[in-house]
């Protein structure tokens, strides 16, 4: 340990000294490694601050709701087949099907929507493009809905089809800012509706996101969009019982919708954990391919240091050989250019580390929703690769100066 410690006492000022006086040289030299090691701590910055921020979207649905729909949605790795198109949407009568069989369900809402496009909401010749419209039922509020202002649908408001509405928090700043938004009258599509109430803002969302949300009770968006027939159904489970939920959910469906006991799902049902799954599969293979593209640039950053710590070797060769002449052996001959490989290669890794910490302190600074964190697993990958390159590519040269002739290397001009 004694002597390894010498060895390194005396390598690395002698490392230090060689890229002092080969500045330009040893930049370029680690420039591969250097964009490599920066990519991977800049992505790996921006999947942990996209992971937090749909974490926390996502987990706002609630952790006993479910939500059901023809196919899936969300986070997915592959387009819809054929069959998912042409499956028949689901239906109101599912929804109170799985209400009176399933009895681990609280409560169950059909949420009807446009799926091929969004409405626009008008206000005094101020219209709002984009919103989201749909109709539901009371028991939508149960799965974490919180009111900024007024109350939610009621279910009288339902059965008597009354043109009513709630609005999402960013309608009611845009219109309303300083006014109190009860009692409004809006236009959704050629319809007169009054606003009872305005949702909060979901707290974990996108910072340029709007909530445009924009709710009628079930049976009025019926009356109003006869032609709307898409359907997602949102399924509450009771404290503690999502799991049997969930499955009592699938078997009701799998009667109604008439699915042989051999096939597959023409539904899909999904939690907050599972789609917070699925959108992790996606960044996994997101993080994978960056590996694989920052490895590339670590590769030629590593062929640059084996060339130019054999160009230092062919260089050095009369220095060498007046080191074994007075008694160096190959193991310090050997320590010595390792340490010089790996010192490069550290120097390039740790300017790379700080350059993806550039890369992130600026995406967090253009986009504020999006909470880019370095994390300490990918710094220290960071410097492990980087020293395990230098170690790597540093053998070759390392081992040919160590197996030098000193009478050779004396004589070499």
């Amino acid at each position: 340990m004694g002597t390894l410690k010498a060895y390194l006492q005396s390598s690395l000022p002698l490392a230090f000294q060689t890229m002092r006086e080969h500045k330009l040289r040893s930049f370029l030299t680690v420039l591969g490694i250097i964009i490599g090691t920066s990519t991977v701590i800049a992505v790996s910055a921006i999947i942990v601050g996209f992971d937090s921020t749909i974490t926390g979207m996502v987990r706002e649905m609630g952790a006993n709701t479910a939500m059901v729909f023809k196919f899936q949605l969300g986070f997915r790795t592959s387009h819809l087949t054929k069959e998912e198109r042409t499956r028949k949407p689901l239906t109101l009568e599912d929804a109170r099907a799985i209400a009176e069989r399933c009895p681990s369900v609280e409560a169950v809402s059909p949420y009807l929507f446009n799926i091929w496009g969004r409405k626009g909401l008008r206000h005094k010749g101020d219209i709002i493009y984009g919103v989201e419209l749909a109709g539901t039922e009371p028991g939508y509020a149960s799965g974490g809905t919180v009111m900024k202002f007024g109350r939610f649908l009621s279910d009288v408001e339902n059965q008597h089809r009354m043109p009513v509405v709630v609005v999402g928090e960013d309608i009611q700043r845009s219109w309303f800012p300083h006014a109190d938004p009860i009692g409004k009258w809006v236009d959704v599509d050629g319809h007169k509706v009054q606003i009872v109430g305005v949702m909060q803002r979901p707290s974990a969302n996108f910072a340029n996101q709007e909530d445009r949300r924009v709710l009628l009770p079930y049976f009025t968006m019926r009356k109003m969009f006869p032609n709307i027939r898409e359907h997602m159904l949102v399924v509450i489970a009771q404290p503690g019982k999502l799991a049997q939920a969930i499955d009592e959910t699938r078997t009701v469906l799998r009667i109604q919708r008439r699915v042989a006991f051999d096939k597959a799902d023409n539904f899909y049902v999904s939690t907050a954990e599972q789609m917070i799954a699925d959108f992790r599969s996606i960044t996994a293979m997101v993080a994978i391919v960056t590996v694989v593209l920052s490895s590339i640039g670590l590769l030629v950053g590593g062929i640059g240091v084996m060339n130019i710590m054999l160009v230092s070797v062919t260089e050095r060769t009369r220095e060498i050989g007046i080191r074994k002449a007075i008694g160096a052996r190959r193991a310090a001959i050997t320590l010595q250019f390792l340490t010089e490989a790996v010192t490069l290669t550290l120097l390039g890794g740790v300017l790379g580390i700080l350059f993806g910490w550039g890369i992130s302190s600026l995406v967090r600074a253009v986009f504020p929703f999006l909470p880019t964190v370095v994390p300490a697993w990918a710094v220290a990958l960071g410097i492990g690769v980087s020293a395990a390159v230098g170690l790597f590519f540093g053998i070759w040269p390392a081992s040919k100066a160590a197996r030098l002739d000193p009478v050779v290397a004396l004589r070499h001009e």
